[in-house]
């Protein structure tokens, strides 16, 4: 994803890929781009870096979308730092609900 962001001049502030989802916390250049645009060229340019990196992934792909068509958007404002500290804690998050369910609570 940073080199998609960088090549549209989008900077990627934090992130953190999950399972089934990515959190991105992005800076776009206003008017520049839209954030539909912008969403859809990383969508794009990921799928493809994806499928030429990980062959084995496209297969499995065949006829379908490799990533959802939607996406959720919120804008930051003052709560930029809270965003920052939800996505940096996602890995410990995810950890912590793995030990939940193989504890079997």
């Amino acid at each position: 994803m940073g080199q998609g962001c960088r090549q549209q001049g989008v900077e990627l502030i934090e992130g953190y890929a999950m399972r089934d989802h990515i959190h991105m916390l992005l800076m776009i250049p206003p008017p520049q781009y839209s954030v539909a645009n912008t969403i859809g060229f990383l969508k794009g340019k990921s799928a493809i870096r994806i499928f030429r990196e990980y062959p084995q992934v496209k297969r499995n792909f065949t006829g379908r979308h490799f990533w959802a068509r939607g996406y959720c958007v919120s804008t930051v404002g003052l709560d930029e730092q809270m965003i920052r500290a939800y996505i940096k804690n996602q890995e410990r998050e995810e950890r912590r609900q793995e030990q939940l369910r193989l504890a079997g609570l």
